[in-house]
């Protein structure tokens, strides 16, 4: 006697060696025994032998036609024997019954299991769509199959392409496409990345950092409704000054300008003044809504993303040759000792003399000319003598609290794209990369200044009981951050007791939130936290902090990458085959002459500070890696306060030291995977 039985949804069949009441022993033809339960035997027969009835049975299984078996089927529930002796023959045997068992088990769409060998009809309707989704999914599987089979031969079919950041960075895992990507990168032994690449779905590495950016912050484009500015309906009196603001050339968002009154006399009153359109623009208009969508203007070499619409920002703007409206802090100085005495805020209109551009004075307001021991042939010239004198006694004083001096050894730099004029770049431009050194005096007078503002107005708003948006740090120790808060705290790396950000309302959305609050200070004195448009614990600017601090640092990444990607193209344009860096750890080296942090072979162990030169011996735009080896020790022994200044930079030098791009495609994804969690694999093997 044999059984047919049912372990686990898997069918067997075997020899029976002994029976209970309630189970049986079957010996398989492996020779294995096992315990079979009487409720999961199917089916008894004398012969054939099983391995020959579950081999026929397979093979008239296949022959069923489910349409056919469904109209013979009798309505409500019913066994796989009576099937079999409905469909084949009244005296339908083991293998034709087997081979219902098997065509009914394997067909859920048409028949309901309704117990061990039980089944029941589908209805129609529920048949008709099963059927539907079957057929479409062949039709999808033959369409992963083809556009896998296009990408293994090197060409990238339009869907794919379209889909391409959304495959690679935050893909849908039961979607064709990805799954097309995931067939291809493992049928041709290939990293998705050098897959697409060569499949032409990449036009270019800039478009590909550029589109990446926009997929991930600008997903719907970063273009504006057609809004105008509102006017500012207050009626402000005109200040009596001749303010100047400091900028580069293609600074159109002018936030600030300075203005100095009483040389000579003694007593100075030092004006530092503020862009004001949170004098127009209120909570919860239209255009306050689209600035914190935006929450900060976005900047790259060539071009910007603005936080409010240009019209919007030509308004409010401290342009030359007229009274702008601003919110004026005027700070009295002893012009002797350059003791601050007081402070004032005031709500006006200040005209606007002139506005000085870094690029074009860089080159002559130099120290020596500052202090009157050169030629000082530029506008404003006694202003801006006094301006740095204060800036370098304000700068003394937070060093002092700080614990230490502010080191600007390393220099800034500029990137001119050549024939750009603030059009969206392709990439091909050539450009032009220039240092700019930190804490050069133009750049320290500017500093200064809006330090000094940001803090005043920190303290001004918690002596009122306003709350605002503030910065701080704990400690100077390594790894302590800037944290972002409600609450007036010390600012260890600036030295100051509190700092806010206030100082650039048109292009950063805690600025214009914090000159609301310093508005209704201006307006109300000690009752503005009544008035205040955020009062204490208003959960509102908690959230603001939150969505803030998650837009900066993506915008801050993207900069950092996209500057990168144009100093590599410069070391291309430039055909640079030698560098010479400075050593930091593990590696790592920092260009002298290029704001570049890269790994060199061959450096791996010196100390730190150590001066390198390296062969340049490969750059990838992709990934943002410059490949490099040792070629020489230029000197014999570390720069101690070079030294000391690399290891303060270490993690954020890590960060920008390029490697390759971490992808959310993996390659471990079945090609019927349901898993929908990204798991991250590397863009190039």
């Amino acid at each position: 006697m044999y059984a047919l039985f049912d372990d686990a949804g898997k069918f067997l069949a075997g020899r029976v060696m002994s029976e209970a009441d309630s189970s049986m022993q079957v010996e398989l033809d492996s020779g294995k025994r096992v315990k079979v339960k009487a409720a999961n035997v199917l089916l008894r027969f004398e012969k054939p032998q099983p391995a020959e009835l579950m081999a026929a049975a397979q093979a008239r299984a296949a022959e069923i036609d489910l349409d056919l078996a469904w109209e013979f089927a009798p309505e409500g529930e019913f066994g796989f024997a009576e099937l079999a002796r409905d469909y084949f023959d009244a005296k339908a045997g083991p293998e034709l019954q087997a081979a219902a068992l098997f065509r009914l088990f394997e067909a859920p769409h048409y028949f309901r299991r309704a117990g061990k060998g039980v089944f029941k009809k589908a209805p129609e309707d529920i048949v008709k769509a099963a059927l539907l989704g079957i057929e479409r999914k062949k039709q999808i599987a033959a369409q992963i199959e083809a556009w896998a089979a296009e990408l293994v031969a090197g060409q990238c079919p339009a869907p794919v392409k379209e889909q391409l950041y959304k495959i690679l960075f935050r893909p849908d895992k039961n979607a064709p496409e990805y799954k097309a990507v995931v067939e291809a990168a493992r049928r041709s032994q290939r990293a998705p990345l050098d897959l697409l690449t060569a499949a032409g779905a990449i036009s270019s590495p800039y478009q590909f950092h550029w589109r990446r950016f926009l997929f991930d912050t600008f997903p719907k484009g970063y273009g504006f409704p057609s809004l105008e500015a509102p006017a500012i309906r207050e009626e402000l009196p005109l200040a009596d000054v001749r303010a100047f603001s400091i900028d580069d050339s293609q600074t159109t968002e002018i936030d600030d300008a300075l203005s100095v009154q009483g040389l000579g006399s003694g007593t100075i009153t030092f004006g530092i003044h503020i862009a004001a359109p949170a004098l127009a623009i209120t909570p919860e208009s239209t255009l306050d809504k689209v600035a914190r969508d935006r929450l900060s203007t976005v900047y790259m070499p060539g071009f910007k993303i603005t936080m409010l619409p240009d019209a919007v920002v030509q308004a409010y703007t401290l342009i030359e040759g007229r009274d702008c409206p601003a919110v004026s802090l005027y700070v009295t100085i002893d012009e002797a000792s350059l003791e601050v005495k007081s402070s004032e805020t005031r709500l006006e209109r200040v005209p606007i003399a002139a506005n000085l551009r870094h690029d074009q004075l860089d080159a002559f307001v130099t120290e020596a000319s500052l202090r009157g021991e050169a030629p000082a042939d530029y506008p404003f010239a006694t202003e801006l003598a006094f301006c740095y004198r204060l800036a370098q006694s304000l700068k003394a004083a937070r060093e002092v609290v700080r614990g230490k001096p502010e080191n600007f050894n390393r220099p800034d730099y500029n990137f001119r794209l050549e024939g750009n004029d603030g059009r969206e770049p392709d990439g091909s431009e050539t450009v032009r990369i220039t240092e700019r050194r930190r804490g050069a005096p133009l750049d320290l007078i500017v500093s200064e200044a809006m330090i000094l503002a940001n803090s005043r107005w920190g303290g001004w708003l918690a002596e009122l009981g306003v709350p605002g948006i503030y910065r701080s740090q704990a400690s100077l120790a390594p790894g302590v951050k800037v944290r972002m808060g409600v609450k007036p705290a010390p600012h260890a790396g600036m030295g100051v007791a509190q700092y806010t950000w206030a100082t650039s309302p048109l292009r950063r959305y805690v600025d214009l939130v914090n000159q609301w609050q310093i508005i209704a200070c201006a307006r109300h004195g000690r009752t503005a936290a009544l008035a205040a448009p955020f009062k204490p614990k208003d959960a509102t600017l908690f959230s603001i902090i939150s969505s803030f601090d998650g837009a900066y640092a993506a915008y801050n990444g993207f900069q950092n990458a996209i500057e990168r990607y144009w100093t590599l193209r410069h070391v291309e344009q430039q055909s640079l085959s030698e560098l010479e860096a400075s050593v930091m750890k593990d590696g790592l080296v920092r260009c002298d002459a290029l704001p570049l942090v890269f790994r060199a072979l061959g450096t791996e162990g010196m100390p730190r500070g150590t001066h390198v030169r390296v062969r340049v011996t490969g750059v990838d735009l992709l990934t943002l890696d410059l490949h490099a080896s040792l070629m020489a020790r230029l000197d014999d022994g570390a720069d101690e306060a070079a030294a000391s200044e690399e290891a303060e930079g270490d993690d954020d030098a890590e960060q920008a030291a390029g490697g390759a791009l971490t992808l959310a495609i993996d390659l471990a994804d079945g090609a019927d995977s349901n898993d929908d969690t990204p798991g991250p694999v590397p863009a190039a093997a």
